[in-house]
C-alpha cells in the first residue's frame, strides 16, 4: 500500500493519530488479513472511506475512526477450523466494538461503523451513510487485497472503479 500518500494527508493523520500511535491497536500488524495484515486493511478501508465521505458531505472524521477500527480484534483465524471461523466472521464486530470502546471514546455514529460493517453477513442493517461507506469500501478492499495478490490486472482494474466513483461523485 502506498502509505506516503495517507500520511502525508495531515488531516487524516491528525484525526487517527491517537489509534494509529496506540499500543494495543498496532498489535494487529501482526495478523495475516485477505494477504496482508489487518492493520494495513484496517488503514486501506478507514482513508478511502474518509476520502469518499469527505466528497459526500459526510462525517468523515467517524468515518475515519470507525473504519480504521472496524477490525479492531486480536483473534487469529487463520489456524482455526471452517465452523468457528463463520462464527467468528459474524462476532468480530461485536469484539472490535468492545476493544474499541476499551482503548478510545468512540461516537455512536462510529459504534454503527463497526457493529455494521459486516452487513448483510451479520445481519445488522447500517443505520447511517456512513456506515454503509465503510461497508462498501471493505468490501471492495477484501476483494482488492485477496485478488491483488495473484493478480496486477485487477489492481488496475480497482484502482480504475475507484477513480471512476471518485470522479462520479466528485
Amino acid at each position: 500500500m502506498k502509505y506516503y500518500k495517507i500520511y502525508k494527508d495531515k488531516e487524516y493523520i491528525n484525526i487517527v493519530s491517537d489509534i494509529l500511535e496506540n499500543e494495543s491497536f498496532n498489535k494487529i500488524k501482526r495478523i495475516k488479513h485477505h494477504g496482508l495484515n489487518r492493520y494495513d486493511h484496517s488503514l486501506r478501508v478507514s482513508y478511502h472511506s474518509y476520502k469518499i465521505a469527505k466528497l459526500l458531505h459526510l462525517d468523515y472524521k467517524g468515518v475515519a475512526r470507525g473504519g480504521l477500527l472496524h477490525d479492531f480484534f486480536l483473534e487469529n483465524y487463520k489456524d482455526i477450523e471452517i465452523k468457528s471461523k463463520i462464527k467468528n466472521l459474524i462476532n468480530h464486530p461485536k469484539i472490535a466494538v468492545e476493544n474499541a470502546k476499551k482503548h478510545f471514546y468512540i461516537s455512536e455514529k462510529e459504534e454503527d461503523i463497526i457493529r455494521t460493517h459486516m452487513f448483510p453477513i451479520a445481519l445488522r442493517v447500517p443505520r447511517y451513510l456512513e456506515s454503509w461507506c465503510v461497508v462498501l469500501i471493505d468490501d471492495f478492499s477484501a476483494i482488492y487485497e485477496t485478488i491483488s495478490i495473484r493478480t496486477k490486472q485487477f489492481k488496475y482494474a480497482f484502482n480504475f472503479l475507484i477513480l471512476l466513483i471518485l470522479n462520479y461523485l466528485g
